[in-house]
C-alpha cells in the first residue's frame, strides 16, 4: 500500500523512468515508495553523515526472448504486456545516505534470507529486526560509518506478506492460459511426536503451502519416512495420513498442514510427494538481484544515487543462491556489463540450489544434502560420471565476473553435503588453483551460524559453538572494498590443504577420546544430488580440516578463541536423545566442549586435554595470549584495529563465566 503523502512523489518518478535518458536500465520500470524517513531523527554515521530510510516497491519489466534471461526456467509461459515483456514487483527496503556525497559510492545488497534481513546482524553486530528503527536496531553503525549505500529486494516467491519479511511478486506458469500440475516434492525432519506438520512453517524450512494439492485425497500422492537422511525409505499407507485444511492463508496457499495417524517420530526423514498447480517463475528473484543492481550502477532510480560499485552479501541460503547466481549467468546484466564488482557467499560451501529456479521451486528449503551440484570448481573440470566440463564461473567472461570471498564455517566442511573442501580440491585428488579473482576463507573451529555468546543446550548433544566470525567478516567487507576500489590485494586465503595435511579424509581424522561426546567418524560424507540414484548413490570425496591435540582445528582464519581457547570447537554435533535418533547429525550445529578448569577435574573426567590451569597460570597470562592472537590477525588483515578491544573483553568475559572464581594453582 503507498502512503498518501508519496503518491504524487511516486507518479513523476514512474514517468521519469519511462522516460529516462540511454543511460538509464528499462528493466526496472518503477518504484513505489511507501515511506522515506530519516534514520534515528538524523543523527550522524561518521563521515557518511545522515541516513534515510525508503520502504517500497520496485517494478520490473524483462525480455523474455533476451538471451540474458534464457536461462530463467519457464519465462517464456508467463504473461506478456503490450510490449512483450514479463513485468514482475519485487518489496525494497534501503538506507542511502541523505547526502550521497558523503557516502563511498558503494552499493551492498544483502541477499535476503527467507524475507530476513542479514547485513546489520553480521556487521553492525545488531538484533535481527525487519524494520530497524531504535538506535540498538543499528548496532554500532559500522556499515553506515563505511558509508555504503544498504539495499534490500525480494526476491523469493513464497514469502508470506506479514512480520515485515519482503518477497517477490512472481506472475504464474500458465500453459493454454491455465495453471500448470506437477509433482511437488518436500522433505522435513520433526524434533516431537507432533500428529501434524505445518507445511507453511518457515522455521522449518520446508514450506510447500504455495503449491495446493490437485486432489487432496489424490491415490498418487506418497508419504515415506527413513531413520535418517542416507536410510532407506518406507512408504507409509495412504490411510494413515492427509492433508488437513486448517489454518488457511490466502496469500500463501490452501493448506496448512500433514496429519499423519500415531504421529510423526522425532528425528526421522519424512518425504511427502504430490500433485499441485500454483507453479511461477521463481527464477525473476534472480532477475531482480541483478537489474536493481545494474539500475543502481548505470542512471539509476531517485531516489537513489548512481553508486560507482555494487557489492553482494549472502549467507547460507543466500550465499548458495550466489553461487547460483553466477553460474547461471546473470552476473551480466541485459546489456552484458557486469553487475557486482564484490560478491561475499558466506556458509555456502560447494553448494548451490536447484531449487531457485525451476518449476514448481522451493527455495526455503534447507539443501541439507540434496544442494551438492556439479560443477564445485569456479574454473572448468571435467565430471568424471558425464564428461562434461565445467566451471561456476565459466559462464561469465573475465570481464563479467567478480572479485570473490568464499567465507565458510566449519560445519561447511563436516555436515549436509556441503563439502566445502570441493571448492579448492579437484574433486578430492589435489588442491586446485585459484582464480586471481577469488579468495577462500575458513573460520577454523565455528559453527554455521553461531551460538550465544553463553552456550546452551539447545537440540545437541553438546553445547552449540558460540566461536563469533563476524569481526572477521567486517575485515574482509573492508578489504574487498579496497580490492575492487583501489586494486589492493585482500589478505591471502586462508584454508586447509591437502599438500601440508591440514585436510585429510575423514577416515583419517584422529579426534580425541573425550568423555560423554560422540566420535564425528559416523557423520556420513556427500554425494552428488545432481545424477539419478538413492540418496548416497554417488558419494562425493569426504574431507574435513584435521585438528591437534585438543580436537581444534589448525588451519584457516584461527581467531582467538581458537588460538587461545577454552574449549573445544566443532563444525559438527549430533541430536539430543530428547529430540530423537541421537545417532543422527544435527543440522548446521557445531560443538563446545569446555576443557576442565583444574587438573584434579580433568583427571575425575577422565579428560586427555590439559585443563585451563595446565595451560595458562593466572587471567593475566591468558588476557595477554588473547590480545597477542587478536594484535597479530590485525597486523594481516584479517580483523580489524577498532574491534580488538571488544575481541579481547569477549574472550575475558567468557574466562570469567568458564572459571567462576575457581582459583588456579598459578594464582
Amino acid at each position: 500500500m503507498i502512503d498518501l503523502r508519496h503518491v504524487g512523489q511516486c507518479l513523476i518518478l514512474l514517468v521519469a523512468i519511462a522516460f529516462a535518458s540511454h543511460a538509464a536500465r528499462a528493466e526496472v520500470i518503477g518504484i513505489d515508495i511507501a515511506s522515506r524517513t530519516d534514520v534515528l531523527a538524523g543523527k550522524s554515521f561518521g563521515d557518511a553523515g545522515a541516513y534515510e530510510k525508503i520502504i517500497g516497491k520496485v517494478h520490473f519489466a524483462v525480455d523474455p526472448a533476451s538471451a540474458s534471461n534464457q536461462r530463467i526456467v519457464d519465462i517464456e509461459k508467463a504473461p506478456r504486456d503490450s510490449a512483450g515483456r514479463v513485468q514482475f514487483s519485487a518489496d525494497l527496503y534501503a538506507l542511502v545516505p541523505k547526502e550521497p556525497a558523503r557516502g563511498n559510492g558503494a552499493v551492498l545488497l544483502d541477499v535476503l534470507n527467507r524475507g530476513r534481513k542479514n547485513m546489520l546482524v553480521t556487521f553492525n553486530r545488531a538484533p535481527s529486526r525487519p524494520d530497524p528503527t531504535t538506535e540498538a536496531d543499528f548496532g554500532d553503525g559500522f556499515l553506515m560509518r563505511q558509508g555504503f549505500t544498504l539495499v534490500w529486494v525480494g526476491w523469493q516467491f513464497d514469502i508470506p506478506n506479514r512480520d515485515g519479511l519482503m518477497g517477490l511478486d512472481a506472475p504464474p506458469v500458465l500453459e493454454d492460459g491455465r495453471p500448470v500440475v506437477g509433482q511437488v516434492t518436500t522433505s522435513f525432519v520433526p524434533n516431537s511426536q507432533d500428529p501434524s506438520h505445518a507445511l507453511a512453517d518457515l522455521g522449518r524450512y520446508s514450506d510447500t503451502s504455495r503449491y495446493p494439492p490437485t486432489d487432496p485425497a489424490g491415490t498418487a500422492d506418497m508419504l515415506t519416512v527413513r531413520d535418517g537422511f542416507l536410510a532407506a525409505a518406507h512408504m507409509l499407507p495412504a490411510d494413515r495420513w492427509s492433508f488437513d485444511q486448517i489454518g488457511r492463508d490466502g496469500d500463501i496457499g490452501a493448506h496448512a498442514a500433514l496429519l499423519l495417524k500415531g504421529g510423526f517420530e522425532p528425528g526421522h526423514v519424512y518425504e511427502l510427494t504430490y500433485e499441485a498447480q500454483g507453479a511461477v517463475v521463481s527464477g525473476l528473484g534472480f532477475a531482480a538481484l541483478r537489474d536493481l543492481a545494474s539500475a543502481l550502477k548505470h542512471g539509476a532510480p531517485a531516489p537513489f544515487a548512481q553508486a560507482r560499485y555494487a557489492y553482494a552479501f549472502g549467507p547460507s541460503q543466500d550465499g548458495r543462491l550466489l553461487r547460483e547466481f553466477m553460474y547461471e549467468g546473470f552476473n551480466a546484466d541485459e546489456h552484458g556489463e557486469r553487475v557486482f564488482d564484490g560478491v561475499i557467499a558466506h556458509i555456502a560451501g560447494a553448494a548451490r540450489g536447484s531449487d531457485f529456479n525451476a518449476r514448481f521451486a522451493r527455495p526455503n528449503g534447507l539443501g541439507y544434502f540434496v544442494a551438492t551440484l556439479f560443477p564445485f570448481l569456479d574454473t572448468a573440470q571435467k565430471d568424471p560420471v558425464t564428461g562434461k566440463s565445467d566451471g561456476v564461473l565459466t559462464h561469465l567472461t573475465a570481464e563479467q565476473q567478480p572479485k570473490i570471498f568464499y567465507t565458510n564455517s566449519s560445519t561447511e566442511y563436516w555436515g549436509g553435503g556441503r563439502a566445502a573442501a570441493l571448492t579448492h580440491t579437484t574433486l578430492g585428488s589435489a588442491d586446485a588453483q585459484l582464480p586471481d579473482n577469488v579468495r577462500i576463507y575458513l573460520f577454523a573451529g565455528t559453527q554455521h551460524v553461531p551460538g550465544g555468546f553463553l552456550p546452551s543446550q539447545g537440540p545437541g548433544q553438546q553445547q552449540a559453538n558460540p566461536n563469533e566470525y563476524a569481526w572477521g567478516e567486517r575485515a574482509l567487507l573492508v578489504a574487498l572494498d579496497h580490492w575492487v576500489r583501489e586494486g589492493i590485494a585482500p589478505p591471502a586465503s586462508r584454508y586447509p590443504r591437502l599438500a601440508d595435511e591440514t585436510l585429510i579424509p575423514q577416515p583419517q581424522l584422529d579426534f580425541p577420546s573425550l568423555p560423554g561426546v560422540r566420535s564425528p567418524a559416523s557423520i556420513p560424507g556427500p554425494y552428488r544430488a545432481d545424477l539419478p540414484g538413492l540418496p548416497g548413490e554417488h558419494p562425493l570425496p569426504f574431507l574435513v580440516p584435521n585438528v591437534n591435540r585438543d580436537g581444534n582445528e589448525t588451519a584457516g582464519i584461527r581467531l582467538p578463541d581458537i588460538a587461545v581457547p577454552v574449549a573445544t570447537y566443532t563444525g559438527w554435533n549430533f541430536r539430543n536423545p530428547s529430540i530423537g535418533e541421537p545417532d543422527q547429525l544435527l543440522p548446521l550445529t557445531g560443538s563446545y566442549i569446555p576443557f576442565a578448569v583444574t587438573r584434579a577435574a580433568r583427571e575425575q573426567a577422565h579428560d586427555p586435554r590439559p585443563s585451563l590451569e595446565e595451560r595458562y597460570p593466572d587471567r593475566a597470562t591468558y588476557q595477554t595470549r588473547v590480545n597477542a592472537a587478536a594484535a597479530d590477525l590485525v597486523s594481516q588483515r584479517y580483523l580489524l584495529a577498532e574491534d580488538q578491544a571488544g575481541i579481547v573483553a569477549r574472550a575475558m568475559a567468557r574466562w570469567d563465566a568458564v572459571t567462576q572464581g575457581t582459583p588456579l594453582a598459578g594464582k
